[in-house]
């Protein structure tokens, strides 16, 4: 990928970019520091760390920048709150959705906040690794990251000498991903985003708890679930009579109970129930342009109900959507759990299902250009300010490719009305292969 890299001076538009950034720091030390190590971040530092930037940086040194990390007094949830106010007005044209996903960043030994041996579908095996939690903007010229939180595993969470080690927050307690993904969408809703839906892979659609928040939060959303995942047919669910009566007692034991509707109505398995639906009932689906052509598979939907934990019925109705490849087409078969989209069209779902890929992106490019994984300290501060800052450097360069070098903080955005599902977002181009 080629990015506009900097040098040893900062490119000619990121110091005004990062002006107001610099008054969440005090001294002006610290606001060197700041555009030094992002400066560093957008340049050809093999290894974005602070003491690698520090090295090939002027006018700086890894300690200064490790001191920006870790000593000096900003808070990086503020920053955040700042850059989202900033590309809402920037770089925003309404109808967005916020993509919900996590990604694995290698590392050695124990003590780094958050590290253990676990599962990271990013590396696609369990191994030593912390796990960051992100979520991400998307409409339909548009994209960037929103904001992002490392995981703590229970042994993590419950360990009062480590989490002091790493200088976790006491008020920090354990939460599963789904869980820091509701509290991330609270931190965005508050900065300002106003979500169409929220958007998500099949590790956050086979937890209940977060399509409950999502739904108490009044927060559409369109999510992967599992092969396994079970619902009941919306239409034999309304067609129940209601409660029937207890079976006639026989004067032993005790009293039966009335059958409940999870009784009554039975669950089934996704696959079951699409692959019951006749031929007639799939469609082509086209939902966007790729680099041999457009993008196209079969889909249907059915209305259901989803269950929660032992089979419960819950009382919202939604879509089961599955997709699978064209005849004679190699491709696995999916399945998505739609609720809150009832007013959208078949090919708008799959459109909303796939742009997911736009995260995918933002790691590939975070990882492999800005040193998304690249931080080595242990402490919980520094490796969220690290994230802050990359992702500071990512709103930049979008900015940048959006309205040029020069223009990237006068212009205005172009008028509202894109759709996320259709059209490809800038910063895409941003990093050209």
């Amino acid at each position: 990928m080629v990015v506009p890299k900097a040098g040893p001076r900062a490119l000619d538009d990121l110091a005004e970019f990062l002006e107001p950034f610099g008054e969440l720091v005090v001294r002006s030390e610290s606001r060197e520091a700041l555009e030094r190590y992002t400066t560093g971040l957008l340049s050809d530092v093999s290894r974005k760390t602070a003491s690698e930037i520090g090295r090939s940086l002027p006018r700086t040194n890894g300690q200064r920048l490790q001191e920006l990390l870790t000593r000096t007094s900003w808070e990086f949830q503020q920053m955040d709150r700042q850059r989202i106010a900033h590309m809402l007005e920037r770089a925003s044209v309404g109808k967005g959705v916020v993509i919900v996903d996590d990604t694995g960043l290698p590392k050695k030994g124990r003590h780094s906040v958050g590290v253990t041996r676990q599962y990271s579908g990013t590396l696609g095996r369990v191994d030593n690794c912390q796990v960051v939690v992100t979520t991400h903007y998307v409409d339909g010229v548009f994209d960037w990251p929103v904001n992002a939180r490392v995981y703590l595993p229970k042994d993590w969470a419950n360990d009062r000498q480590r989490r002091t080690g790493a200088h976790v927050p006491r008020e920090v307690p354990f939460r599963t991903k789904g869980q820091i993904g509701l509290h991330l969408i609270d931190a965005a809703r508050e900065a300002g985003i106003a979500p169409r839906a929220v958007v998500a892979d099949v590790g956050y659609g086979d937890q209940p708890a977060f399509l409950d928040g999502l739904e108490t939060r009044q927060l559409a959303y369109v999510v992967g679930v599992p092969v396994s995942a079970r619902f009941r047919l919306a239409e034999q669910v309304e067609a129940d009579p209601g409660d029937a009566p207890a079976p006639e007692y026989s004067g032993r034991g005790r009293p039966r109970k009335a059958p409940s509707l999870e009784q009554r109505v039975a669950s089934t398995e996704a696959s079951a129930i699409l692959e019951a639906l006749p031929d007639d009932a799939w469609s082509q689906v086209a939902w966007r342009e790729g680099t041999q052509g457009p993008l196209i598979k079969e889909a249907v939907r059915i209305r259901v109900y989803r269950t929660g934990k032992r089979a419960k019925h819950v009382p919202t109705a939604g879509w089961l959507v599955g997709e699978r490849p064209l005849e004679g087409h190699d491709g696995d078969r999916k399945f998505y759990f739609v609720w809150g989209l009832d007013g959208e069209d078949l090919q708008e779902l799959i459109g909303l299902a796939h742009v997911r890929w736009v995260i995918e992106r933002f790691y590939q490019d975070g990882k492999g250009e800005l040193g998304l994984d690249d931080y080595e300290g242990r402490l919980w501060p520094g490796l969220h300010r690290h994230l802050a800052l990359v992702m500071l450097a990512h709103c930049y360069l979008t900015l940048r490719q959006s309205y040029g070098p020069q223009e990237s903080l006068q212009r205005s955005p172009p008028a509202a009305g894109g759709d996320p599902t259709s059209c490809p977002a800038p910063s895409a181009a941003a990093f050209p292969p």
